[in-house]
């Protein structure tokens, strides 16, 4: 675990009429500028493109993630270079691409969808994914998971997660396999962080394309975590809050499988369920 990914804070503990000091461990949070050059060389530019809260730690991976889930860059050979800003600076990263790799400055401006925060028409938000993103068609459906396996994920999600042991404030996503092996795991303050540390590293570790694996999510799943598991290429998603009702939307359309309220022997499915076998769970997983 990373020192800088949590801190610790004086705090007064009350239980029932009883008060006492106590240190309490916080999950850091702290801004991270990425800064994007590309361009010819004697016409290199460069332009800061996003600040995301985040959990330090892991931050190349998220740089990553985040310009491939914003369409960027296609995949991790973009990038000639990534690194924190005169390596002293390290809430600032920078990266570095190739010579040859085409910059679209549009998508720079983070103006092709709105989040679903903000209350916009599911439909619009989805045509500019799919045409802003050029999202993967689907190219076929024999991945299945068995209803037992899906059950015992979220436990080895949590065995995962270190950093919300100690702090109890941190979001976490997973790759699973159809055996229910833990593939990868990431975690941070902010979901959509997560997700893309996780995308980051897979790109790094040359895991592509997702189509294998499923996506588990500690929270609920918002419409930007369905946009960024659909660019991976990832046909099943499983969430253990909630979906948005344009999360709901976009998955159906898009053809992928998703399910939320995962909890021990319960979950909904919202769409793709010809994924999803429903097998005994008591007699798969005895002992």
């Amino acid at each position: 675990m990373s020192r800088s990914s949590i801190s610790s804070k004086s705090v007064i503990k009350v239980h029932g009429t009883t008060t006492r000091h106590v240190n309490d461990v916080l999950a850091a949070e702290e801004p991270l500028e990425i800064r994007l050059c590309f361009g010819a060389f004697l016409q290199r530019k460069q332009q800061n493109i996003s600040v995301t809260m985040r959990t330090p730690g892991n931050d190349f991976e998220l740089a990553t993630g985040f310009l491939f889930t914003e369409g960027i860059i296609k995949e991790a050979a973009d990038i000639h270079s990534i690194k924190h800003c005169n390596g002293l600076h390290e809430n600032v990263v920078k990266v570095e691409l190739k010579e040859e790799v085409t910059v679209d400055i549009s998508k720079l401006e983070r103006n092709f969808y709105t989040t679903s925060s903000c209350g916009v028409c599911g439909k619009s938000s989805i045509e500019a994914v799919r045409t802003v993103c050029r999202l993967p068609a689907i190219k076929n459906n024999e991945l299945q998971f068995s209803s037992a396996t899906i059950y015992t994920l979220p436990a080895l999600l949590r065995s995962t997660q270190a950093i919300f042991e100690n702090t109890g404030g941190l979001h976490g996503c997973a790759l699973f396999d159809t055996s229910g092996n833990l593939i990868l795991a990431r975690e941070d303050v902010g979901r959509h962080n997560a997700v893309d540390k996780l995308i980051g590293a897979t790109l790094a570790q040359s895991l592509f394309p997702l189509d294998r694996y499923l996506l588990l999510l500690s929270g609920r799943a918002s419409f930007e975590l369905i946009q960024k598991a659909w660019m991976a290429g990832i046909k099943i998603v499983a969430a253990v809050g909630a979906p948005s009702s344009l999360a709901a939307q976009m998955a159906e359309e898009v053809g992928m499988t998703l399910i939320g309220f995962l909890r021990e022997k319960v979950f909904n499915i919202y769409s793709g369920e010809h994924r999803i076998i429903i097998s005994d769970y008591e007699n798969s997983y005895q002992g």
